[in-house]
């Protein structure tokens, strides 16, 4: 059975098509400007990564289609990965943002103006960025209602966690070992839930229509390449930054920590054609703004 079988009309039939189609150029290129970090993977990379984290999820983590997984994680190509992962195997994402946790360890309860994950009540698997885990791990409605809580240190160089607490998984320690060709043992539809963001919840098929809608609303081909720095917690930031550019052919440029210094430059050197996120950047719509 071959990789992302079960999954046409789906988003992941999105990256097998892009890996049929061009395999080698390059799907997503991250810069994190306050490490000085620079990441970049072609549509082969990105699915072996893909493929690791959704072997992880069901062999590892027991997840099922249908199995929620909450997402505490920034900007970045790991966050598009896990976004991936849960759509091959068919599970619900839900991404979060990690501002909404960073500085609350020390109150306890929840984070201030943090709702209940959609579906509470239900077990889910929470995964969350080392840079607010303890914060996550003291808030009582997330961590509580949490099956499987997974931490991802986000290092540059694939490190584990500085300090893996007692009944976290290391995301980094752990994916590795798991196959890089994943094949869901059971049926993913396009039907199936696929992501719940800003409280709406969209069957793989729906985002794939918005992602579609998308790209013929910003004019997105082959040749672009989208410049984001939008949260992965928005239905615009999900669309901009993994969706639209499979559905088009395009790559993106997902940044954090974003320092106007480097902006000149990197527009020039990554041959930037669409920006999003940034302030003052986006159209009147608020849309992504074509450069050429």
């Amino acid at each position: 059975m071959s990789a992302h079988a079960g999954n046409a009309g789906g988003p992941a039939e999105l990256l097998r098509r892009r890996l049929a189609d061009d395999p080698s150029s390059p799907l997503v290129t991250f810069y994190d400007d306050a490490s000085g970090e620079r990441v970049e993977l072609s549509a082969r990379t990105f699915d072996n990564w893909v493929a690791k984290t959704a072997n992880f999820l069901v062999d590892g983590l027991a997840a099922e289609p249908g199995t929620r997984a909450v997402l505490v994680l920034p900007p970045h190509w790991q966050t598009a990965v896990w976004l991936m992962a849960c759509w091959s195997a068919g599970v619900v994402a839900e991404p979060v943002d990690p501002g909404a946790f960073r500085g609350h360890a020390a109150s306890g309860g929840s984070a201030p103006g943090r709702a209940e994950p959609a579906g509470a009540g239900e077990p889910y698997i929470l995964a969350a960025a080392q840079e607010v885990l303890d914060d996550v791990l003291t808030d009582e409605v997330l961590a509580g209602g949490a099956e499987e809580i997974v931490g991802l240190s986000l290092h540059a160089l694939g490190g584990p966690l500085a300090d893996c607490p007692p009944g976290v998984t290391d995301y980094s320690a752990e994916v590795r070992s798991y196959a890089d060709r994943f094949a869901p043992d059971a049926e993913v539809t396009p039907e199936m839930p696929a992501i719940t963001v800003t409280k709406a919840t969209l069957s793989g098929a729906e985002l794939v229509a918005a992602g579609r809608a998308a790209v013929e609303k910003w004019e997105l081909d082959a040749r672009d390449r989208l410049l984001v720095d939008m949260s992965f917690a928005t239905l615009d930031g999900v669309l901009t930054g993994l969706v639209a550019p499979l559905i088009s052919g395009a790559s993106v440029i997902i940044q954090r920590n974003f320092d106007k210094a480097t902006l000149d430059r990197r527009l020039t050197m990554e041959h930037v054609t669409v920006v999003a996120g940034l302030p003052g950047w986006n159209d009147e719509s608020g849309h992504p703004r074509r450069l050429t």
